[in-house]
């Protein structure tokens, strides 16, 4: 009992170590890979550190989910690698123990660990995406030109009133900046035209204007008396000077200009940031919704119809006589030859309006039912994308150590390519059936299952295989396993 209790230790204390490194390599990776895909947003919008940390802070909780997957895989080919090749593997087997009984410690904290995810992804993470796209939102909105509106004063940066003509983008018309960060001045820049661009540090921002001048004012003098008493001169006089220029450069700073946070409110409904009784909440309210807007929308199209018309207003009726000429009317079946060339083509094209009225109305309907649709898969997908994660931790458990245990290799190198050659068959598996559930070609389930549902056979082959210290690499094993198939 206590060598199995020193067994049980040593056999964590080996997964911990490579599992930790891994993660945090794994997490590096997916930051590194999120930088790139908003680079542009983020650079020259002169952000403060303490949202870049934030951001960052918010985008490494919702990647957790897709690094340890990695993690778990890299770093159990890796245990299982080194006590392989240390021929500790060799002395535990000859002891009497079973892969499945040295695995046991493992099995459990894997379990663990994906129990964990699952809660993780459930309450953490959507909190933590309604977070980084409320603010990555809100950096991309932090566009120079969205705060300079043509014929008003924009006053967003801190000491300045900003007023241009016309102009988009970057290159504006009729520039007119008002600068008060000098108490004692009142300084004026016009210009015809100029442009507009950032510094590569994002600290300053540059107008290049053309055809311009400058005009400032100081405080008004004091004002000076003469030995009687009397002022001596022009009373609150404000000296000035006024200069022109062909071409210019001006210098903002944007320290003043703070990120404009939206409200969280506007993102909190996404499928994204909901957990699994939320999402299960929404979908019964979408469908209750749609049966009844399908339910009204048949009642009003059969209500549409002059013979169920007449039948409503026969019921309705009070007047036995009117009673009975409704009936009369609903009852009656008139016959087109019946009728005269003025009133037949009336009546087609009566019949033609109502029908094309008819025809539209059905396609609004029909696109309002498809995209209602749509909707309901994508929180269905990301539904089943929570439960799917954490049994994808233990399928790769299960490929990762006896496929640690075959190959003999340990530390970073054997197990680090086996590991990202497997990962990115799981990684293309989970785009394929998330691109295939998105696009309605298979069921949500099917298609955040499926990457389980490929991985499962293959780990139960490996497991088998390496219990059994049966050869998998070998043209032996192929060609047996390949007459089994036969």
């Amino acid at each position: 009992m206590a060598n199995l209790k020193r067994l049980y230790s040593f056999s964590i204390r080996s997964f911990t170590g490579p599992f930790l490194v891994t993660f945090a390599i794994s997490m590096f990776i997916l930051i590194m890979q999120f930088f790139w895909k908003y680079i542009d947003d983020l650079m020259g919008k002169g952000l403060s550190i303490s949202v870049i940390v934030e951001l960052l802070f918010y985008v490494s909780a919702s990647l957790i989910p897709l690094a340890l997957p990695l993690a778990i895989l890299l770093s159990s080919i890796m245990t299982l690698g080194n006590l392989a090749e240390n021929n500790e593997l060799t002395a535990l087997k000859s002891s009497g123990l079973s892969l499945y009984r040295i695995l046991r410690p493992l099995t459990g904290i894997v379990i663990i660990i994906a129990l964990s995810t699952f809660y993780f992804a459930n309450y953490v993470i959507p909190v933590a995406n309604l977070k980084w796209h409320g603010l990555i939102f809100d950096i991309q909105q932090t566009k120079i030109s969205s705060i300079l509106t043509p014929g008003t004063y924009s006053k967003e940066l801190d000491g300045y009133a900003i007023k241009i003509d016309e102009g988009t983008e970057d290159t504006f018309k009729g520039i007119l900046i008002h600068d008060h960060t000098d108490k004692t001045i009142v300084k004026s820049v016009r210009a015809k035209e100029g442009n507009v661009y950032k510094s590569e540090n994002g600290k300053y921002l540059f107008f290049e204007l053309k055809d311009g001048y400058v005009m400032e004012e100081l405080n008004p003098a004091a004002p000076s008396f003469t030995p009687d008493g009397q002022t001596h001169g022009k009373e609150n006089t404000r000296p000035s000077r006024r200069s022109s220029f062909d071409h210019a450069t001006y210098k903002i700073d944007l320290s003043g200009f703070n990120l404009d946070r939206s409200d969280d409110d506007m993102f909190k409904d996404k499928h994204e940031m909901l957990n699994v009784f939320q999402i299960n909440y929404t979908l019964d309210s979408i469908q209750k919704n749609a049966s009844g807007i399908v339910q009204n929308f048949l009642k009003n199209l059969k209500n549409d119809h002059a013979y169920f018309v007449a039948k409503n207003f026969e019921v309705n009726s009070i007047a036995a006589e009117t009673d009975q000429k409704i009936t009369e009317v609903a009852d009656s079946t008139v016959l087109l030859s019946e009728l005269s060339s003025g009133q037949m083509k009336a009546a087609i094209n009566l019949a033609q309006t109502k029908i094309r009225s008819k025809s539209t109305k059905l396609d609004s309907q029909k696109r309002f039912l498809e995209t209602m649709e749509i909707d309901m898969n994508k929180y269905l997908i990301e539904f089943h994308r929570k439960f799917s994660l954490t049994l994808a931790i233990i399928v790769l458990f299960f490929i990762g150590a006896p496929l640690g245990a075959i190959v003999r290799k340990g530390g970073f190198g054997a197990p680090v390519v086996i590991a990202a050659l497997l990962f990115m068959i799981y990684f293309v598996l989970m785009t394929i059936g998330d691109g295939l559930a998105n696009s309605g070609t298979v069921s949500p389930f099917l298609g955040m299952w499926f990457p389980c549902m490929a991985l499962t056979p293959a780990a139960i082959w490996l497991m088998y295989s390496a219990a059994n210290d049966s050869p998998v690499f070998s043209k032996d094993a192929w060609k047996k396993f390949i007459r089994l198939k036969r």
